[in-house]
């Protein structure tokens, strides 16, 4: 599967989420249970990117509901499309990210080969979703950083050229102070999210580490962004300039791959094991 997404010949997507069960993956309800040579997949899921183009996904279900706790009844397969049974519902219409669709999927006895189960044994998949979290949040991270640092540059660019009662309005100390804020917190997210995969990278655990450049990096995203549309005024609102767009997107980043308020409690419980007072 590896070398055929990376050559672009199979375009993937990830199916976790469903209606009642987002940050909660343990209370997912889509099923997969053993026929054969096969598993049969029955429920939705939800705000699955790539999911009317794509072709492969990673799908979380649950082969033993009545496990507890009920992520040891959690498995991971990897699915195709092309058997009955997989049904692309509506496209969502967001406010951002319009570049790629976002669908709900709906399986109904929807056939996948036993061999694509994910490590060759059930119960083992909210562990292997969990562990590869730790790289989307890096990688929602990292996009927040790019979203952050297209608006500060478009935002510099544009108070060097616009004239306000006869200077560049980057000659305002207001603006200067904006530009200067903006500035520091995108290199800190970048040194945030570095730390982070630098870390990963040597395979240590990096939760701590990710959540911490996650909600930093997403929240200068969300903030530059807006910034950004103050330093350009009426023309940070108008699609004539990019701004507009770093706006609506920068809101993903901050829900996306964990809300922002659970990567504050991942935060905390880190910190709280790491710092344990013993007295």
């Amino acid at each position: 599967f590896l070398p055929a997404m990376a050559t672009g010949e199979k375009r993937g997507g990830i199916c976790l989420t469903e209606s009642n069960a987002g940050t909660d993956l343990q209370n997912i309800s889509t099923t997969a249970t053993r026929d054969g040579t096969v598993y049969r997949i029955n429920g939705s899921k939800m705000w699955i990117t790539n999911a009317r183009h794509g072709n492969t996904f990673l799908l979380l279900a649950k082969t033993d509901a009545k496990a507890q706790p009920a992520y040891r009844g959690m498995s991971a397969f990897i699915i195709e499309k092309g058997a009955p049974g997989m049904n692309v519902g509506r496209d969502i219409d967001k406010l951002g990210y319009k570049g790629v669709e976002t669908c709900e999927l709906h399986f109904e006895n929807f056939p996948v080969p036993a061999e694509n189960l994910v490590g060759g044994v059930e119960g083992s998949g909210f562990k292997q979703v969990m562990t590869g979290l730790e790289a989307e949040r890096l990688n929602v991270a990292a996009r927040g950083l790019g979203i952050a640092r297209a608006a500060f540059e478009e935002a510099i660019r544009y108070a060097q050229r616009r004239i306000t009662f006869g200077k560049p309005i980057a000659e305002y100390q207001t603006i200067q102070t904006k530009l200067a804020d903006m500035a520091t917190h995108i290199e800190a997210s970048r040194l945030l999210i570095y730390s982070a995969a630098e870390k990963r990278d040597r395979g240590e655990r990096c939760d701590l580490e990710a959540g911490m450049a996650k909600l930093f990096a997403t929240e200068t995203a969300a903030e530059v962004s807006l910034e950004a549309m103050r330093i350009l005024g009426a023309n940070g609102y108008s699609k004539d300039f990019p701004v507009e767009r770093y706006y609506r997107d920068a809101p993903l980043v901050v829900i996306g791959g964990g809300t922002n308020e659970l990567q504050r409690l991942i935060i905390a419980r880190n910190l709280l094991r790491k710092y344990k007072d013993n007295g």
